[in-house]
């Protein structure tokens, strides 16, 4: 358990790396008179991810101004965001970790700013927010996550814009996938739509379902990072935020395994 002035649920080899990251970009920026060590720096971003504290409140805890809270911690999840895979480079690994399957799935991240109003609010969710889509691993872990874009997009449209259903269609992975993404071709497995469908396609959804379980944990994992819970900025800052979260997130799963 880290301390600052609240407790962190993360666990210290956490710390140290992202640490590590800090010190090692800090060097080639020939960055000198910080406010703040390596460490400290990375225990603050680690602060704002996790328990979503605002810039002023961190430059209270920490002892510097609310300007420099906010540029150490920007610092660090750009650092943080730039070691995310790219998308295909995510997927050949997990096809050579010997992944059975994937699954993708989209989330909404809810945001604070009502004035964005119609192009970032979901029908679907009935409130305000940036789409992200997810492509996670049998076992519930984050292979890879997009940017954002506005809410009022679907799925379906949203994983074409990012190129996702091109890179699945040749990745040589089964996709699973929920009915918001009927239509995307035959590559991705999605469960049969309709009314009094036969016992053996009943049959076959719920084990469909089963098997996407793991893509919403994945999800529920980006969102424990309270951050994430409801943005306090830009809308468009959501994808930034979500690949850093994605990055420390596999490393604590790695630090529990």
């Amino acid at each position: 358990m880290l301390f600052y002035r609240a407790s962190l649920p993360l666990s210290r080899s956490t710390l140290i790396y992202l640490t590590g990251l800090v010190r090692r970009e800090r060097a080639k920026l020939k960055s000198k008179g910080r406010a703040l060590n390596a460490g400290k720096q990375a225990l603050m971003a680690l602060a704002y991810l996790k328990n979503g504290d605002t810039f002023a409140q961190l430059g209270a805890g920490f002892g510097v101004g609310t300007t420099t809270a906010w540029r150490y911690v920007n610092e660090v999840v750009a650092w943080l965001s730039a070691r995310s895979p790219k998308l295909g480079k995510a997927l050949a690994r997990a096809k050579k970790d010997g992944v059975g399957h994937v699954i993708l799935d989209g989330t909404l991240i809810a945001i604070d700013r009502l004035r964005a109003d119609r192009p970032f609010f979901s029908g679907k969710h009935k409130q305000h927010g940036v789409n992200l889509q997810v492509i996670a691993g049998p076992d519930g872990q984050i292979v890879w996550v997009s940017g954002a874009v506005p809410g009022s997009i679907h799925d379906l449209k949203a994983a074409r814009n990012w190129g996702i259903i091109r890179a699945l269609a040749t990745c040589g992975l089964i996709v699973l996938a929920d009915k918001g993404y009927v239509g995307a071709g035959p590559a991705i497995l999605v469960p049969y739509k309709g009314k009094n469908k036969p016992p053996s396609q009943k049959q076959a959804n719920r084990a469909h379902a089963k098997l996407r379980g793991p893509g919403e944990r994945a999800n529920a994992q980006l969102k424990s990072w309270k951050i994430l819970a409801k943005l306090r900025c830009c809308p468009h800052r959501a994808g930034h935020l979500a690949k850093a979260i994605s990055v420390l997130q596999n490393r604590e799963a790695s630090a529990h395994a």
